[in-house]
């Protein structure tokens, strides 16, 4: 009755199924059926097949195996922690990535093709050629080649070729020179539109190699109607089905140089070179210059 007297009695006793506090300064036993726990991070655990014999007084715990193993499970959460760092790697079945823009065409390695190679390779090797050319200017080969075909261009109009015949020297030469100015200039202004067309396509080549290609482009596969017009005339009926097989030639040619300089598809690079064939059409191939 003491106890009860006391405030000591079954109220004070603990819950059923939870352990006794132990007295201060003692450790408390361990529940019953409690849930292993594994060691912490820096604690070591002796390597397979080294374990002792359990002492006396200590509980093997022994895991059915689906439970797999606690210490790789440890492993795993402390891999990569300082000190633990892991190193993998994983495979990209469709390789390495890469940017892609514009059709993402190879870009040209080597040196510049010096002006015997560019100019035999545009009749002969085009795709190859304006592929090496796409990051390299071709200033010097483009002006001196347009102003030569300028020189003669002249000539192979009719109406043309007997102003400057009949003119005297002085003034015929003025004017020699500066029908050549105007087809360098002239094929300056259409390359720069076909470059501005091509940008707006999604192109992404440089200004310098379209402006310079174009102008080779153009003074190339004009010069065979222009040979026998020097001599026909530019009305004859030959001269006139060469400018046409000419004229298509340079529309084969604008479409691959575009294509390589801008990484275009053939569509969109015969859309680029539209209007500066249309000019070419009409203002000399045509012979209505």
């Amino acid at each position: 009755m003491a106890g009860f007297r006391n405030g000591r009695g079954r109220e004070n006793r603990p819950p059923q199924g939870q352990p006794q506090q132990a007295p201060y300064g003692y450790d408390a036993a361990p529940p019953p059926h409690a849930r292993q726990q594994w060691p912490q991070q820096g604690q070591g655990r002796p390597p397979y097949g080294q374990q002792g014999a359990p002492q006396a007084g200590q509980r093997p715990y022994d895991e059915p195996e689906y439970f797999g193993d606690p210490y790789a499970q440890q492993h795993a959460v402390t891999a990569n922690n300082p000190g633990h760092t892991q190193v993998f790697s994983v495979d990209d079945p469709y390789g390495p990535a890469t940017d892609h823009h514009a059709g993402a065409a190879p870009v040209p390695t080597g040196p510049r093709l010096p002006w015997k190679a560019l100019l035999s390779g545009i009749v002969l090797r085009p795709a190859d050629t304006f592929l090496r050319t796409r990051d390299h200017a071709v200033w010097g080969p483009a002006l001196i080649v347009t102003f030569l075909y300028g020189l003669l261009a002249i000539f192979g109009f009719d109406r043309a070729r007997e102003e400057a015949i009949n003119a005297t020297l002085s003034t015929a030469i003025p004017y020699v020179l500066m029908t050549a100015l105007g087809f360098v200039v002239g094929g300056l202004i259409l390359g720069a539109v076909t470059h501005t067309l091509a940008r707006q396509l999604g192109g992404d080549g440089s200004w310098q190699p379209t402006v310079g290609l174009s102008m080779l482009i153009m003074s190339i596969t004009d010069a065979p109607r222009l040979v026998f017009a020097l001599f026909l005339g530019g009305e004859n009926g030959l001269v006139q089905v060469i400018g046409w097989l000419t004229w298509l030639a340079a529309g084969a040619l604008f479409t691959v140089m575009v294509s390589r300089s801008h990484d275009l598809p053939w569509p969109k690079a015969l859309g680029a070179s539209a209007i500066q064939l249309v000019a070419l059409l009409s203002l000399i191939k045509l012979g209505t210059l």
